[in-house]
């Protein structure tokens, strides 16, 4: 019986063996640098899906109105419920033959712009009568209105035999009716309308009542360094003051929806700290009916104000 022949003793197969050991060392040697570079890819992917994002991004924040809105028609004629479309030959995206200077249009010759919108309104007939032709003269008119407002509150006060718990005074927001919050309308540190002060405002309710302007309730603390306990500060305590008057108002067929209240704490005082009336005159709450006039009118109606209080003056000293 043969015997079999040994590896090791052959030259041929030592070498085969040899070979084959370098070839699997040489391919698994390969495998790991593959893996240790593939991260390089998955990283390169990443970037590049990044990259895609923000221009995706851009794109989407960079929008041309004109364009969109031709689109929109377009789309919708498609749909048989528009002019004529692209799709039938109708006008293009890029066909556009408005000048634009450096603004988006909606429709040809329309500008995008608000302003710009609000500004071609302003051209047409109705929108010129709706524009004051002449400002000074409804300033002077809202003057007389106010005025009138003082005599029917001055009047209505007396009556009730209190004239002068009322001050009145103008400024660019409108008639300013400012009631002293002594110990007859409010208590120390409290926002509970005492009687005293239920009856000035039971004078003043049917007086508001009766006018269209919106009114502005403006609440106001003294300067005085003392603690305003129950509340935090004086920015609390104040605008419930503010509030006590809005809600009374209300309450007396005063419509809520003109109605308004704010706190000022202890800014903008009646007269100066440091007189000993301001602990208790600076303490207080101002009525304000507002103007109708737009906010730019401000000026005009304290010229007009002025003027009147001028010529009230003249007459009074010839």
């Amino acid at each position: 019986m043969p015997r079999p022949a040994r590896m090791s003793g052959h030259p041929s197969a030592m070498s085969r063996s040899r070979r084959r050991t370098r070839l699997r060392g040489g391919h698994g040697a390969g495998e790991d640098e593959g893996g240790a570079e593939r991260w390089l890819v998955t990283y390169a992917d990443m970037l590049t899906l990044l990259l895609v994002l923000f221009i995706v991004l851009f794109s989407m924040s960079v929008v041309n109105i004109s364009k969109f809105e031709q689109l929109k028609v377009s789309l919708a004629s498609a749909f048989g419920t528009g002019p004529k479309s692209v799709l039938d030959g109708g006008q293009g995206l890029l066909d556009d033959t408005t000048s634009q200077s450096g603004t988006d249009t909606i429709i040809p010759g329309t500008p995008a712009d608000p302003m710009q919108q609000q500004a071609g309104k302003g051209t047409t007939a109705d929108q010129i009568n709706d524009v004051p032709t002449d400002l000074n003269t409804l300033a002077q008119q809202q003057v007389d209105n106010f005025k009138k407002i003082k005599r029917d509150v001055n009047q209505a006060l007396d009556e009730a035999g209190m004239r002068g718990a009322v001050q009145f005074s103008m400024d660019r927001r409108g008639l300013v009716m400012t009631v002293v919050t002594n110990a007859l309308v409010f208590g120390g540190n409290s926002a509970v309308l005492l009687p005293g002060g239920q009856k000035i405002m039971s004078v003043l309710s049917p007086e508001l009542a009766q006018i269209p302007n919106r009114i502005e309730v403006n609440g106001y603390t003294n300067q005085l360094p003392a603690s305003t306990y129950p509340y935090p500060s004086g920015w609390e305590l104040s605008s419930a003051r503010a509030s006590a008057v809005v809600r009374y108002l209300a309450t007396h067929h005063v419509a809520e929806q003109r109605l308004s209240a704010t706190g000022y704490n202890d800014l903008d005082p009646l007269i100066d700290p440091s007189d000993p009336k301001a602990a208790t005159r600076n303490r207080r709450v101002d009525i304000v009916v507002m103007s109708t006039l737009p906010d730019s009118a401000g000026d005009a109606l304290q010229a007009a104000e002025h003027a009147g209080s001028s010529a009230a003056s003249g007459d009074a000293t010839q």
